[in-house]
């Protein structure tokens, strides 16, 4: 079993905004975050997740609890599952009551492995000289931790010598095996580490100076490494895309190194692997301006429309930059054209006139038949953006095929997206939740409020009131109010006791009605019971609280 203190020492780490974001999109919405819920089918985000108390809800289907709860029902895990998957994904070493650690392990295999090849490269003369051809310094070799791997036999030699079983490996992607016979995935092949964005190393790509028929290759999909997800060098690039609020998205591994070599610190590449709507929860991390940077051939240049279509139909801000003839933004810092790369990056094509211009491209546009085409295929593209883009681009996309803008006919309808927080519309409902809030948030008002107020006197969150006092605050209804920013908390005693006195007068008023109509209790049981509220009702307009 894993210990508690080993637990506990992970929740200390765990930042839940960081957790959910690996695996869904969200945005900022005031001290808060909100994403569409992955647990149920919704179009309007109602899941929403608070940073301050390290919670999540959804307002639509009711999922709520902790990073450790997010990770059990999103990737169907048990609870000691989902402590590991989140001590790998954050590079922390469980310790297990029975003395084994499995999970301990298999992040040393990644990075002994790591570190091996990288002293294996100041031995590969052809390695370093493939290097050294190509501008990388010595720093930049040490900084990502670049490598070698040698033949297959003395990985599966080193493995096996430093007590991981074959199994491990195979299930990281460093070997496999195939009709009984073990190999190493990485072959003669220059070492690029992947790390996730903590700086856990979770995988490889290897790029061939032996002539094997794959230039690059990249280790397979596993439980801690999936390339739709990674970015390659994010975990160096990140305090500096926070930082400059910009990204710059290359290709390749030593596009990135190079640049960062230049001074581009801030840059990243996918992972042989065009831009995907799982990368975009990392990309929306600081909310940087992304400027790809693609390469000019067709290859190059379809990922590139593919990327600029995605990031501007989901809002993000930046542009495309195009390197042509057949240069790339490593081959530019190692001739020293670091100036015109900046300049390039300052000035790229914004997403959405390049998704424009590409798409016109591809017709012949002296062909009416053909113009029609690409006008009905740009109008369909502009349609995926807000109302008001649509409108900012109509002009330009008429001005390129020479048309009158009223030709590009655009929907305009523009559904109002509701708010995820429930409206009260009793109304005592906001004044009930805003006591029990202050109740969740500032124990010492709860136990204020617990000498004058019981549960049976509220009419509307009685339930609510008892999963307080029984302390449930993991509770979904608990959750619920914990979140909503509708729901505001009373600030000092000064305030609570004016709120106090004026829901005891009103529930104390309320009480003497119904004792007044009352027909069964006697004449002697009913003038006590008038009397003892009449007097509760003038000490509180006396300004002084009564127990109940």
């Amino acid at each position: 079993m894993i210990s508690q203190d080993s637990i506990e020492g992970l929740k200390a780490r765990l930042d839940i905004l960081d957790v959910i974001s690996n695996y869904i999109e969200v945005k900022k919405a005031g001290a808060n975050f909100k994403a569409v819920c992955p647990f149920h089918d919704e179009k309007s985000p109602s899941f929403v997740i608070s940073p301050q108390k390290q919670i999540y809800h959804c307002f639509g289907c009711g999922a709520g609890g902790d990073a450790i709860k997010f990770v059990m029902e999103y990737e169907k895990l048990n609870y000691p599952e989902a402590i590991e998957r989140l001590a790998d994904q954050n590079n922390y070493t469980l310790h297990y009551t029975d003395n084994k650690s499995p999970q301990a392990k298999r992040s040393q295999l990644m990075e002994k492995l790591s570190q091996w090849y990288q002293s294996l490269l100041h031995t590969m003369p052809t390695a370093q000289e493939y290097l050294k051809e190509r501008g990388v310094s010595m720093a930049s070799i040490e900084k990502f931790g670049i490598g070698y791997a040698p033949e297959s036999f003395k990985t599966l030699q080193f493995i096996k010598s430093n007590q991981f079983s074959m199994r491990e490996a195979v299930e990281l992607g460093v070997a496999g095996s195939e009709g009984g016979r073990e190999y190493a995935r990485f072959i003669e092949r220059i070492i690029f580490p992947i790390h996730a964005s903590n700086g856990a190393s979770v995988g490889f790509g290897g790029r061939t100076i032996t002539g094997h028929q794959a230039k690059y290759i990249n280790s397979p999909q596993t439980p801690i490494f999936n390339k739709s997800r990674l970015l390659y060098a994010y975990d160096l690039a990140r305090q500096a895309i926070y930082k400059q609020k910009q990204i710059i998205i290359t290709e390749g591994y030593l596009d990135v190194v190079m640049l960062h070599q230049a001074g581009f610190n801030h840059a990243v590449a996918t992972l042989g692997t065009a831009l995907t709507q799982e990368h975009l929860p990392l990309l929306r991390k600081g909310e940087p301006r992304i400027i790809m940077a693609y390469d000019g051939d067709n290859a190059g240049r379809a990922a590139a429309l593919k990327a600029s279509r995605l990031l501007s139909a989901e809002g993000f801000d930046g542009g495309v930059v195009i390197f042509e003839g057949g240069l790339d933004p490593a081959d530019m810092v190692h001739t020293g054209q670091t100036d015109t790369l900046n300049s390039m990056f300052h000035t790229p094509t914004p997403f959405i006139e390049f998704v424009l211009a590409e798409t016109l491209a591809n017709y012949d546009l002296r062909n009416p038949k053909a113009k029609e085409q690409a006008l009905h295929e740009s109008t369909a593209y502009l349609k995926t953006l807000s109302p008001f883009l649509q409108q900012e681009y109509r002009s330009f996309l008429a001005a390129r095929l020479a048309i009158s803008p009223s030709l590009i006919r655009l929907d305009q309808r523009h559904q109002q997206v509701p708010s995820v927080m429930p409206q009260m519309n009793k109304a005592y409902d906001v004044w009930e939740l805003s006591l029990i809030k202050s109740m969740m948030e500032n124990p010492a008002l709860g136990d204020q409020i617990l000498d004058y107020i019981s549960s049976d006197m509220l009419q509307f969150h009685a339930y609510e009131f008892d999963l307080v006092v029984q302390q449930q605050f993991d509770h979904p209804q608990l959750m619920a109010i914990a979140l909503n920013e509708g729901i505001q908390s009373y600030a000092d005693e000064e305030a609570l006791h004016q709120e106090l006195l004026t829901f005891l007068i009103q529930y104390y008023n309320r009480k003497l009605k119904k004792v007044l109509t009352q027909q069964h209790d006697s004449f002697e049981k009913k003038s006590f019971l008038i009397r003892e509220i009449r007097g509760k009702i003038s000490t509180l307009r006396q300004g002084k609280l009564v127990t109940s």
